[in-house]
């Protein structure tokens, strides 16, 4: 039998072969670069705040290390977050924000300052002033308190320093928000909600406001690929 002999392809569907690849080709798009991490060149009162809170956060948990800057912050909240149970973890942090200001101070501002729209709008503009050095560059905004607006809340776009250095989300709540929390009721007599979107590493501090108690933030789980924090220091976030 004779077989039926395969005609070889004309110019025309060579090139109408190669225009459909090159179609293709083009259509493909390359990965997007990371997004390059925040530089922060920080002044006299930025280093000077940030050694001593590391220095306390060294002495309450008795870790010491011998780094400088932020790095030193950040390593000693590593070790204490590697080392020591969830709730030691708060204890640890609430202990050394304590220990930051005489309880003269404390108690003055708690008598001094009691709950008020004014004492609301008053700590978040202290915050956005004299603690981007800690998260970033912030702003105050508005929020609802008993039907009324009141300039009471401090937005973080992005928390581009401690949670950018860790990626945690055990770190960013077992050692930034119910410590914070905490130190901000008990010692200073205002009532504060953290709020942190892990989405965007942006955070809403509304002061006023009580945390709920089916708080979402504490549902979250930590980022399995993305957390430093676990990845390169041993860290268990779980949460």
């Amino acid at each position: 039998m004779v077989r039926p002999r395969k005609e070889a392809p004309t110019t025309e569907t060579a090139a109408a072969a190669a225009m459909s690849m090159t179609t293709v080709t083009k259509t493909r798009k390359a990965p997007a670069p990371p997004a390059p991490e925040t530089v922060y060149r920080d002044n006299w009162f930025d280093k000077l705040a940030i050694g001593y809170l590391s220095r306390n956060l060294q002495e309450a948990s008795g870790l010491k290390n011998e780094k400088d800057g932020y790095e030193g912050l950040i390593d000693a909240a590593l070790a204490i977050s590697r080392i020591f149970s969830l709730r030691k973890q708060c204890e640890i942090v609430t202990q050394a924000l304590e220990q930051a200001l005489p309880s003269y101070i404390l108690t003055m501002i708690k008598v001094m300052m009691p709950p008020s729209r004014f004492s609301r709008e008053y700590f978040a503009v202290f915050t956005t002033i004299f603690f981007p050095w800690l998260v970033g560059p912030c702003e105050v905004m508005e929020s609802e308190v008993d039907g009324r607006k009141e300039k009471n809340m401090v937005y973080i776009p992005k928390c581009s320093r401690f949670l950018e250095s860790t990626n945690c989300v055990g770190m960013c709540t077992n050692l930034c928000k119910i410590p914070c929390q905490k130190f901000i009721q008990d010692s200073l007599g205002m009532n504060v909600y953290m709020s942190p979107n892990f989405e965007d590493m942006s955070c809403e501090m509304i002061f006023g406001q009580q945390p709920p108690e089916d708080d979402p933030a504490l549902k979250q789980p930590c980022f399995q690929t993305k957390c430093i924090a676990k990845q390169n220091h041993g860290v268990n976030c779980s949460i």
